[in-house]
């Protein structure tokens, strides 16, 4: 797949793709989320592909929105601009395969809700986080969506109040990241992370990833319900049928799909 504002790259069942308007921070412009949500949905579609790994080119990872493109919009350009950014941001969840943030330099505003979206993230011990939309009198009212689902409602409404930045050590006490390392080791622990992941089966990974989304917002009872029939039509699976045998032979298991 050839982008303007992207970098995609297929490293067997792992892919990697990179925002890459370095000179802009790689700031999301319109066009730079329209290409993400295409890339998304063809890898979505793509059986080959297990794992997502979404990282920044250049010094950052997101400084978010692109606000020397948004400076003179009227009502409509932000409609269209934050539907895109809607779309983008549910779709890193719909998408069957895990996503992983690999996570450098700064996560800011729309940057920080894109780790947030992220299914898994990792990130530099260096890294900064922020919601600062409340410095330039633009409240951070859509990432705070990601953000307010990744870590408590106090922290959330902390960062969003004050646009103050949060360390990387602050950010794994938070929920928002789930590992920290030293920056030289970054690529090679998500490599590592992607790889374990690969390892399993893709329906089974979709599976669990979708019943978890839809789990989340339910109450425990309801939630029981939806994933007693889920995990039940999973066990007559010809998937979780080789995984079982292949477990009781004592054997690695051979995927189906």
């Amino acid at each position: 797949m050839a982008y303007a504002a992207l970098q995609v790259k297929a490293d067997g069942p792992v892919v990697t793709v990179a925002l890459n308007r370095p000179e802009k921070r790689n700031a999301l412009s319109l066009n730079l989320m329209r290409e993400m949500v295409d890339c998304l949905g063809s890898i979505g579609r793509d059986e080959k592909a297990k794992v997502v790994v979404l990282r920044g080119n250049g010094p950052v990872f997101s400084a978010g929105h692109d606000i020397r493109e948004m400076a003179a919009g009227d009502i409509q350009e932000y409609r269209a601009i934050f539907a895109t950014c809607m779309e983008m941001m549910l779709l890193l969840h719909e998408i069957p395969q895990p996503v992983i943030a690999q996570v450098h330099g700064i996560a800011t505003a729309a940057g920080c809700q894109l780790v947030a979206a992220c299914d898994l993230a990792v990130a530099a011990a260096d890294t900064r986080f922020a919601t600062p939309g409340v410095n330039i009198g633009f409240f951070c009212t859509t990432p705070m969506v990601a953000l307010s689902r990744a870590v408590g409602r106090k922290k959330a409404l902390e960062m969003l109040f004050t646009g103050e930045f949060i360390s990387a050590q602050e950010a794994l006490a938070h929920g928002l990241v789930n590992r920290i390392v030293p920056v030289a080791e970054l690529d090679a622990t998500v490599t590592d992370l992607a790889k374990k992941i690969a390892q399993f089966s893709r329906t089974v990974l979709g599976l669990g990833k979708q019943a978890f989304y839809r789990q989340i917002e339910m109450a425990e009872r309801p939630a029981y319900a939806y994933t007693s029939e889920v995990i039940s039509a999973n066990g007559v699976m010809p998937v979780a049928r080789e995984g079982m045998a292949a477990f009781l032979a004592k054997r690695k298991p051979v995927w189906p799909d």
